[in-house]
Parts: C-alpha cells; sequence; structure tokens
C-alpha cells in the first residue's frame, strides 16, 4: 500500500506539474484546458505504451531464441524459477554496459540489456542483473519507472519547445498571446529540473529491494555485487545516453557519484547495494 499511494501520489504532482506549465505558458482557462486535456491523454497514453516508449527511447531491438540463446535462456530460466510469463527480450546496441526492465504488468514485461554488459559480465553476473529486473518486474517497479518517465520526458519537451520559441522570436511575446512571463521563464528552467523530479520521486528502496530479490532468485549475491561495481566503473566511462527522465530504469545510473551525482540521483550509491548484497550473503550462508 505504501508504494502504490507514493505512486499515485508521484503521477499526480508530476501531471499538476505539466498543468501548470500549460497554464503559464498559454494563460488563463485556455491554458488550464489544454493543461488538463495533455495530462489525460499523457497519462492514458504511458499507462498502456510506456514499455514501447522506454525501449524506443534506448533503441532496444527485440531478440529470439534463435539470436541469442544464451541470454534467452537465462532470462527464461530465471522468469520460471520466478513464476513469472517469459518477458520479451531486447538488446540495446552500443558499447555501453546497462539493463533496465519496463512493462505495465508481469504480462506486458520486457528485459533489456545493453550489447556492451553482455561482452563484460560474466555468466553468473550477467544472471544477477537479469534476475534484478525480473525482480522489479514482479514488484511492478516498472510501471511506475516508465509511465512517470514519459510525463518527464513530457515536460522535459515541452519545455525545451518553449525555450526553442523564446530563443527564435529573440524573447519577445505579444501581449494577445497570454502567458505568465515569469511562469514562460520557469518553464524554461524545468527541463533539468523535470529529470531530477522523476529521479528523487521514485523511492531508491526500490533498488534495494530489486536487489534483494535477484539474491533470493539466483542464491548469489555476491555476483550481483561484483556486476554492480563493473557496471559503475564502465557506466562513468561509456554512459547510456537517452533522455534523463528515463534513467531511472536502467540498473546503474548513469551519472556520476562525485559532486552532487548521488544527491540527484534515483539510485543508492553502488557502496551501499554492495554492503547490503554482502550482508544478505552471510544471512544466506548462515540460514543453510
Amino acid at each position: 500500500m505504501g508504494n502504490q499511494f507514493k505512486t499515485v501520489a508521484l503521477l499526480g504532482a508530476l501531471s499538476g506539474l505539466l498543468i501548470a506549465i500549460c497554464y503559464w505558458v498559454f494563460g488563463g482557462t485556455s491554458g488550464l484546458i489544454i493543461g488538463i486535456g495533455l495530462a489525460a491523454v499523457t497519462n492514458l497514453f504511458s499507462w498502456y505504451q510506456s514499455d514501447k516508449i522506454a525501449l524506443a527511447v534506448y533503441r532496444a531491438q527485440p531478440v529470439s531464441a534463435a539470436q541469442a540463446p544464451g541470454l534467452y535462456r537465462m532470462v527464461e530460466k530465471l522468469a520460471a524459477r520466478a513464476n513469472i510469463p517469459m518477458p520479451g527480450v531486447y538488446i540495446v546496441p552500443g558499447q555501453t554496459a546497462n539493463a533496465f526492465a519496463t512493462g505495465r504488468d508481469p504480462e506486458h514485461a520486457a528485459v533489456a540489456v545493453t550489447e556492451g554488459i553482455l561482452n563484460i559480465l560474466p555468466e553468473d553476473e550477467l544472471e544477477g542483473v537479469i534476475a534484478h529486473e525480473l525482480t522489479h518486474i514482479i514488484n511492478r517497479d516498472t510501471l511506475t519507472q516508465a509511465v512517470a518517465a514519459t510525463i518527464a520526458g513530457a515536460i522535459s519537451f515541452l519545455a525545451q519547445m518553449v525555450s526553442y520559441s523564446l530563443w527564435f522570436s529573440g524573447g519577445s511575446r505579444d501581449d494577445d498571446r497570454g502567458g505568465n512571463p515569469l511562469g514562460i521563464l520557469l518553464t524554461v528552467l524545468l527541463a533539468p529540473v523535470a529529470a531530477t523530479v522523476i529521479q528523487l520521486g521514485i523511492s531508491r528502496t526500490r533498488e534495494f529491494s530489486a536487489d534483494a530479490g535477484s539474491a533470493k532468485l539466483t542464491g548469489n549475491p555476491r555476483a550481483l555485487a561484483r556486476a554492480l561495481q563493473r557496471l559503475e566503473a564502465t557506466a562513468r566511462q561509456l554512459p547510456l545516453d537517452a533522455n534523463p527522465a528515463f534513467e531511472p530504469l536502467l540498473i546503474i545510473n548513469p551519472i556520476s557519484g562525485k559532486f552532487l551525482g548521488n544527491l540527484f540521483s534515483s539510485h543508492p550509491d553502488t557502496e551501499s547495494r554492495v554492503e547490503q548484497l554482502l550482508k544478505l550473503e552471510q544471512q544466506l550462508s548462515t540460514k543453510y
């Protein structure tokens, strides 16, 4: 219930922000109506299409058992162990190393990994990563992340369009076009803020929970701990570039941990995640 309440509150806040932007930009009742309509359409569309949007953002391509037999068998085995339907399997082109899951429920889910992660991770570490993503699907985290990212992406896009409009018009606006000048200025600045809102709005405990779920599925917490350390090191050198609003979907946030990176990250720092996984390893060894 706690996560459900947070989800509703997050989507409500982002929808309210989208309505406010339209009100500021277009002004008056017309701006309010446009905002409400846009928020309604965005929510409805993202609810059913957010998985496709996330996959498109990262240019993920579907693969079959014949095209990627090792990866496909691994996902199939872990999905059966987790007692969920087989998700779609996708590969993201490029040498950066990362992974994510998306979909509104286990019946409409997908797991995507980059070519880079397939090249650098040994089998046990890759298994830990896949199990982490399947746990996100089991916990319905993917719906929250993908829908909220879609709405935040719409906010960023609208803010960028306003910025371009002001740039090419020389910063002037006709009096009859409406809109609040202060609100318009704030809108121009909302593009980077929108990504931050979504990153801070999604609880970091979701990542700890997915790590714990992976440890239980594989029985090998240390393998995921090693994978996280390896992925963080490579992500700093080769970040996965895309709309910042979709970064919370990734297993490793490409924002560096230096300066204020951890403060503005939807993920807990890797050191804390590794520490928790090693504690789980001790608990499992004591239990068995």
